[in-house]
């Protein structure tokens, strides 16, 4: 029996979204824009045969920190990634509310 691959977490900028592959299979992806030095991220979503893996965690977590090595601050739309910030406090000091100015200027930014 073969050890599976670590799953690998990329940063793919031209499509605003960090992917994370599976013996180089895409399994899910966290969608953001950048705006003013924020990092806004509002959809996560894990391919249904990789669901239950924890993968989603996985992927939250190194793109959180890769966030936080570039200097930018996180805003969570998405509900999975507000829900991760709840337990992992150690990217509390990063982390920026969801107002109602970030939601409108996100919903134009997806209209483009």
């Amino acid at each position: 029996m073969t050890q599976a691959a670590e799953p690998v977490v990329r940063n793919v900028d031209a499509r605003h979204r960090y992917e994370i592959l599976v013996e180089d299979v895409s399994a899910g992806f966290t969608a953001y824009r950048d705006h003013d030095g924020q990092r806004v991220f509002f959809h996560t979503e894990i391919d249904d045969a990789f669901a239950g893996r924890g993968l989603a965690s996985v992927l939250v977590q190194q793109a959180l920190s890769d966030v936080r090595a570039t200097g930018r601050r996180i805003v969570p739309v998405c509900p999975y990634v507000a829900k991760f910030l709840k337990k992992h406090e150690e990217f509390a000091g990063i982390t920026d509310p969801v107002t109602p100015e970030i939601l409108q200027w996100l919903d134009t930014a997806l209209a483009r």
